[in-house]
């Protein structure tokens, strides 16, 4: 009745082990690069998140309107200064002239 009904050799790995290595290995086997396709499909759906959030027509038109004004405002300041430079050069010049003059 002492007797045992196992064997006695033992394992030489725990059970716990063994199931890390092959998880591990799952892992190693599932993971791959994402491919052309995918990468497409990815750039697509972005594509499509965007051109859905686009601005609408009102919104678009009052933004090119104040492109458009302040595209204006900076050409009138540019050409009011080049004239402000143009008036101070025929001032020096014509300063100069009288005092050659004199």
């Amino acid at each position: 009745m002492n007797s045992t009904l196992t064997r006695e050799e033992r394992h030489t790995h725990s059970p716990t082990m063994h199931t890390v290595e092959q998880t591990a290995a799952t892992v190693a086997r599932t993971e791959r690069r994402v491919g052309l396709i995918d990468r497409a499909a990815l750039r697509l759906g972005m594509a499509l998140i965007r051109w859905g959030r686009r601005p609408g027509r009102e919104l678009a038109r009052y933004e090119r309107r104040a492109n458009r004004l302040e595209l204006a405002l900076l050409h009138r300041e540019h050409t009011l200064a080049v004239q402000a430079q143009q008036w101070r050069r025929d001032r020096e010049v014509g300063c100069g002239a009288l005092i050659r003059i004199r």
